[in-house]
C-alpha cells in the first residue's frame, strides 16, 4: 500500500508539473500587460515621457522581457527572483500578486476557497441522503410505477442545465414565493454573532444549496440505481436468497457492497466536478467563493489569481483521483491496490 501510495505521489507531481507548464503558456498567450494594467490608474496623470519611462522600467521590474521558461521557472520557484536573487514561487509558497484585489493571491484565495468547500460539502451531504436510498429504493423495485416516474424525473434533471434549474428556482423561491434571497452570504450590514450567525449564513446558502443538490440528483441517482440492479442480478444474491436470509440483510450486507465500486467512482469524481461546475452558481448569486474569484480574475485579466485558482482545481483532481483509486480497495476486496 505505500509504495503505491509513493507511486502514485510521484505520478501526481508529474502531472501537476505538465498541466502548470500547459496553463502558464496558455495564459501568457493572452493579449494582455501586467506592467500596464499596473499604471492603468495613474496613466492620465503622467505625461506620455515620463509614462513610457515608468511602464518599461516596471516590465524591467516585473520581468517580462525575459523568456517565458525563465519566467515560469521563476513562477513555480524553480529560478531565484531578479532583484532579491531568492526563490519566491509557488513552491516557496507565493502564488503571485493580484492586480485586481491589489493584494497577494495568498491573502485572496483562503477565506474563498473555505466558502466554496462549505458550500459543497453541504450539497455532497445532502445529495447523498437522498440519492443512495432512492437508488437503493429504485433498483429493489425496479420497473415498478414509483421506479417509472423517478427514472422520467431524473432524465429530466439530468438534461437541464444548471443555470435553467437556478432562474426556475429563483423565480419560484425568490419571486414568487418570496421565501429565500437571491444574492449574498449573509444580512448586509449585520453583526450577528454565534448560531444566530451560522443560521443567517444558512438562510443565504439555503437556495445555492438546493439548487446544486438538485442538479446532481438526476445523474447520481441513475448511478446508484444502475449499480444495485446489476449487483441485485449476480448469482451469489440468489444463493443469499436461497439459504433464507432476510431481504434487508441481502440488500444492504451483500447486494449494496458490492454495488459501492462504481458509486464511489461517481461519488468521488462528481465531488470533484462540482469544485468547478460552482463557477455558474456562485457567479449567479454572488457567492464569496473560488467559481466567482475565478470568474472576476478571468474578467479582469488578473491571470496570476486565475493561474493559481486553476492549479486549486488541478489539485482537488489529482487528490481526488487518489482517494478515489485508494477507495476501491476498501470497498472491494478484490482490488488490491498493494499490486
Amino acid at each position: 500500500m505505500k509504495k503505491y501510495i509513493v507511486k502514485r505521489i510521484i505520478y501526481m507531481i508529474f502531472v501537476f508539473l505538465i498541466v502548470s507548464v500547459l496553463m502558464y503558456l496558455l495564459y501568457n498567450l493572452i493579449p494582455s500587460d501586467p506592467a500596464r494594467a499596473e499604471l492603468e490608474g495613474i496613466k492620465t496623470t503622467l505625461r506620455p515621457a515620463e509614462y513610457e519611462q515608468r511602464y518599461q522600467n516596471l516590465r524591467e521590474q516585473m520581468g517580462l522581457d525575459d523568456p517565458i521558461l525563465l519566467r515560469y521557472a521563476r513562477w513555480m520557484g524553480f529560478a531565484p527572483e531578479k532583484e532579491s536573487g531568492e526563490l519566491h514561487g509557488m513552491l516557496q509558497g507565493y502564488f503571485g500578486y493580484s492586480n485586481f484585489f491589489k493584494k497577494d493571491v495568498t491573502e485572496v484565495l483562503p477565506i474563498r476557497m473555505k466558502n466554496t468547500m462549505i458550500i459543497n460539502l453541504f450539497v455532497t451531504f445532502l445529495a447523498l441522503a437522498i440519492t443512495i436510498p432512492l437508488g437503493i429504493f429504485c433498483a429493489v423495485r425496479k420497473n415498478g410505477k414509483f421506479d417509472n416516474a423517478v427514472q422520467f424525473m431524473t432524465i429530466i434533471g439530468y438534461s437541464i442545465p444548471i443555470y435553467i434549474i437556478a432562474l426556475v428556482f429563483i423565480w419560484l423561491f425568490a419571486v414568487k414565493l418570496r421565501w429565500l434571497p437571491v444574492s449574498g452570504m449573509e444580512t448586509p450590514g449585520s453583526n450577528y454573532q454565534g448560531m444566530q450567525a451560522f443560521l443567517d449564513r444558512i438562510y443565504y446558502l439555503t437556495l445555492p444549496v438546493l439548487i446544486m443538490t438538485f442538479a446532481s440528483l438526476g445523474g447520481m441517482t441513475r448511478y446508484v440505481r444502475t449499480a444495485m440492479i446489476d449487483a441485485l442480478g449476480m448469482d451469489y444474491i440468489r444463493t443469499a436468497r436461497a439459504k433464507g436470509l432476510r431481504e434487508k440483510v441481502v440488500i444492504y450486507s451483500h447486494a449494496w457492497r458490492n454495488a459501492l465500486l462504481p458509486v464511489v467512482t461517481v461519488i468521488i469524481g462528481w465531488f470533484i466536478t462540482i469544485f468547478s461546475g460552482s463557477v455558474i452558481i456562485e457567479t449567479t448569486f454572488t457567492l464569496n467563493g473560488m467559481g466567482q474569484v475565478y470568474y472576476l480574475a478571468l474578467r479582469n485579466s488578473d491571470y496570476e489569481l486565475a493561474l493559481a485558482t486553476q492549479m486549486f482545481y488541478c489539485a482537488v483532481s489529482l487528490i481526488g483521483q487518489l482517494i478515489m483509486d485508494l477507495s476501491y480497495g476498501l470497498v472491494d476486496p478484490r482490488v488490491r491496490v498493494d499490486k
